[in-house]
Parts: structure tokens; sequence; C-alpha cells
């Protein structure tokens, strides 16, 4: 295992200063690798430490200026900060350079989402969705998306999708229950609404949902 590989190891089992001592062991060793820089300009985005993991990605893309991992970087420090155009740029300039991964795409359609761009984010959602179809975050964001521009025969499978991927997904259910409605299936909106409170009691919407259809039932006795 080498000293980057030991390093990230730490940063999974929450060993952060452990981490960093890799890290900076490895950035005194050979400081013109940007991708140790990168790496702890990673430990720092976790530690919610911005300004330094900024420093830290932007002076990998000095070291090298097709860096996409730190753009990448910069856009998730930008997107913490919301400041959403700027983390725009990042994560295209980020996937312009090749970084063809799920996570780029996932995370410029998430800030098109919420900046209430819906129509937008829906592309980079839908390519996140392709590379990562296992991803239970990825699936169920593209379903809201998708919800979000009225395509609910689209929302409606991919939330089921996700379902298939975590069977106790209650704002899956909670979803499916609001396309129930706007397709007038009142017992199959009761249905999810009630499957998702089995799964999380305190789950306000579908709690509303349900008392919402209660008292049209009600009525109509």
């Amino acid at each position: 295992m080498t000293e980057i590989d030991q390093g990230i190891q730490y940063m999974k089992e929450g060993k952060l200063e452990e981490a960093a001592q890799y890290f900076t062991d490895a950035i005194e060793k050979n400081p013109q690798d940007p991708v140790h820089y990168i790496n702890f300009g990673n430990l720092l985005l976790h530690m919610k430490d911005y300004e330094r993991a900024q420093r830290f990605y932007l002076k990998a893309t000095k070291l090298d200026e097709k860096a996409a991992t730190a753009y990448y970087g910069l856009g998730n420090v930008d997107f913490e900060q919301e400041n959403f155009d700027a983390a725009k740029e990042q994560f295209q300039k980020a996937i312009s350079l090749g970084l063809e991964e799920a996570d780029p795409y996932f995370m410029l359609g998430m800030t098109f989402l919420y900046d209430e761009q819906f129509k937008l984010s829906l592309p980079y959602l839908q390519r996140a969705s392709e590379l990562s179809p296992e991803d239970v975050d990825v699936q169920f964001q593209y379903g809201l998306a998708l919800a979000q521009t009225q395509q609910l025969d689209y929302a409606k499978s991919t939330f089921k999708k996700v379902l298939e991927l975590q069977k106790e997904h209650s704002d899956a259910h909670y979803n499916l229950g609001v396309i129930a409605l706007y397709d007038e299936n009142i017992d199959q909106a009761l249905e999810h609404f009630n499957q998702a409170l089995a799964i999380q009691p305190d789950h306000l919407l579908a709690g509303n949902g349900k008392k919402q259809i209660e008292k049209m039932l009600e009525e109509e006795q």
C-alpha cells in the first residue's frame, strides 16, 4: 500500500490526523506531484475547511492545469458554500478535461437542481444515472428532477428503480404517492404514503399526504 493509499484509508476510517500526516509527508517528498495536493484538499473539504481546501486544489491546478479532479474538488468547495455559478464552471471544467465519472455529472446536476434550474439539471443527472446505475442517491435525485419537470411517467419508473435498489426508501415511496395523486389513483397514493410512514414514522410530508387523502375520503362519504 502506498502512502497515498494509506492516507485515503485513514480518511475512510475517520483517522483524519493520521491522514493529514501521510499527505503532508507525501507533499514534502514530492512537492511537484499535484495528486498529493488534491488528496490533501479532499481531506480539508471533508473537514469543512473550505478556504484551505481551495488553496490546495488551486496549487494542484498550477502544477497541472489539466488536473480534472482538482477542478472537481474546487467545484465541491463552491457547492458547499452555495456558490452555485462558480461550482457549475468548475464541474464543467472537470468534465471537459475528461473526468468521465458519475460524480462530476451528479454534482453538476445537483448544482442546477439547487439553483432551481430543473431542466438544465436533467442531462447531467441522466448521465450520472447511466454511469452509476446502482447508486441510490443518484437515481433518486434523477427521479426528483424528472418529477420537477413534469415527466411523471419517467419519474415513476425511476423511483421504482430506487426501491429495487433500496426497499425501505421512504422518500421514494412518498414521491410515488404524489405521482399517484396526480394520476388520481387515491388508493395507490395512500398505500405509498403508508409505506413511507412505516419506514419513517416522522415523515411529515407523507403524514400530511395521508391526512389529506383521509379528509377527501371522509368528505366523499
